[in-house]
């Protein structure tokens, strides 16, 4: 065990929860506390939607299974989601940023009523359950490394939830911007620095650059089959079109000070994101060059292992130093940021529906107390559902919203002529086709994708939904009228 490196992080978990503490002195109502007043300028909307997306399976997930299988790999992370990103700057932020609302779950009220908006919001919520326990399960895994064992990942997973836990609840969106500033500062400086020091032991960024050549690393397409086609297709919207109707991307367009610094933190984000993913797949890349046999065992069967034992085994302190604040800095921007978008919508969207009396002060009372909630439940989850790997619990999160609620959000957005029923029938449809197409329920998930085809039946559903109510009443009252026109009644 290496006290000095301990000494360190726990040094910088301090200064982190400190500064959340401190930017929690400025939230005096539920829009400080749900979208930082929206106030915040471009640097810091542009840092903290880069730190949405840029968490544990950036780090740990992402690069194993790009040295396993190449781009094509990992189309829905990290170009799915930082192409989410930049859709969500060109086409949303904007329009949802002048309706001035505080959660997405508004907008389906506002569009088309309570009843969708509680379906929407609960669908939001469920998807941050494997969102939030992934970045759960890299804290205790971070923890377990560090120690050498002497913690388990299970109690590193209740230690890193409290040292995220406590900003997030005094702090709200304020603290999780202002902690996102720097700990995106310190993971872009470290990576960075870990990045040349890592090509340095593999023998050069040219080598290493060859060798992804060599082993084919840089395929991005599938075989030109209707299978892969629609699997790789599939794989790519997850996250491209599910992760726009979420919480966290929402609070990140609404804390821009202006229209235009939401839609440019958006695009800037999303697009430094993609970008900046490909330092920790090349620090992988060089792992397994140093480590050889080793370091390609570990990233087929215990992944999740391969950079901190890389870097523990074959840095010295100060690069373990940079590496573990970094990779502590990617975990907690995220968790915090996805612990605190559910019970914000739960709030808002669910709570307040049942009690619409509340004062400000007991809305955010509330939002506290349902943040320490959601927390436990999520720990929960993430100790019960150990050894499912974090890439897997992150790309399973957002089928459910891609299904059940961008249709409604995007065709309500741009199509005047959406209605209630158009959305309800969009989600009935969505999310029923989803679950008719899983390979536990029939065999036709193994042939076409559950989400892909849940949201071509979501868009059927909505035209349809909408259109033939008005189709059926303008063939009713022609009727009419040319009964009229004959003089019949």
């Amino acid at each position: 065990m290496n006290v000095t490196l301990i000494s360190f992080v726990v040094l910088y978990l301090l200064g982190t929860l400190a500064l959340g503490v401190w930017a929690g002195t400025r939230v005096h109502n539920t829009a400080d506390f749900a979208v930082a007043g929206r106030s915040l300028p471009l640097v810091m909307v542009i840092t903290t939607t880069f730190a949405t997306w840029f968490g544990a399976e950036t780090v740990m997930g992402i690069p194993a299974r790009f040295v396993q299988g190449g781009l094509g790999e990992i189309v829905e992370d990290p170009f799915g989601a930082g192409m989410c990103l930049v859709l969500v700057g060109l086409f949303f932020a904007a329009r949802l940023y002048r309706l001035n609302l505080l959660t997405i779950g508004d907008f389906f009220r506002q569009r088309y009523g309570k009843g969708v908006e509680v379906f929407c919001s609960a669908a939001i919520i469920l998807s941050y359950l494997g969102w939030v326990a992934a970045q759960v399960t890299a804290l205790g895994l971070v923890f377990n490394v560090l120690t050498g064992g002497a913690m388990s990942v299970a109690t590193g997973m209740i230690v890193g939830t409290l040292a995220v836990l406590i900003y997030v609840v005094v702090g709200g969106f304020l603290a999780v911007a202002w902690t996102d500033f720097i700990q995106m500062i310190v993971l872009v400086v470290g990576m960075s620095i870990i990045a040349v020091f890592s090509a340095d032991l593999a023998g050069g960024t040219d080598k290493v650059l060859a060798v992804a050549g060599e082993q084919d690393l840089w395929n991005f397409f599938p075989e030109p089959s209707f299978v892969e086609l629609a699997g790789f297709i599939g794989a790519a919207l997850t996250m491209m079109l599910g992760s726009i109707p979420q919480q966290d991307v929402f609070q990140r367009v609404m804390s821009a000070k202006d229209a235009n610094t939401a839609r440019n933190g958006a695009i800037i984000g999303g697009v430094s994101y993609i970008l900046f993913a490909f330092v920790p797949m090349f620090v992988v890349l060089c792992a397994v060059m140093v480590m050889g046999s080793e370091g390609m065992e570990l990233a087929k069967n215990d992944y999740q292992r391969l950079l901190p034992t890389f870097v523990l085994t074959q840095m010295p302190l100060v690069m373990q130093i940079l590496f573990f604040g970094a990779l502590l800095s990617a975990i907690k921007s995220t968790s915090s940021a996805t612990l605190l978008a559910p019970s914000t919508s739960f709030t808002e969207n669910i709570l307040k529906n049942l009690r619409p009396n509340m004062s400000d002060r007991e809305q955010r009372l509330a939002m506290r107390i349902t943040i320490v909630v959601f927390a436990g439940l999520v720990l929960a989850y993430a100790i019960a559902m150990q050894g499912t790997s974090i890439y897997d619990l992150v790309s399973s999160a957002y089928q459910v919203t891609l299904v059940g609620a961008f249709v409604p959000l995007a065709v309500g957005l741009y199509w005047k002529r959406a209605t209630t029923q158009g959305a309800i029938f969009s989600i009935a449809a969505g999310v029923g086709t989803w679950i008719l197409f899983f390979p536990q329920v029939s065999g036709l998930g193994d042939s076409f994708p559950p989400q892909l085809a849940g949201l071509i039946a979501a868009l059927t559903g909505m035209f349809a939904g909408s259109l033939l109510p008005q189709v059926l009443k303008n063939r009713h009252d022609g009727h009419i009228h040319h009964l009229k026109a004959h003089g019949q009644h």
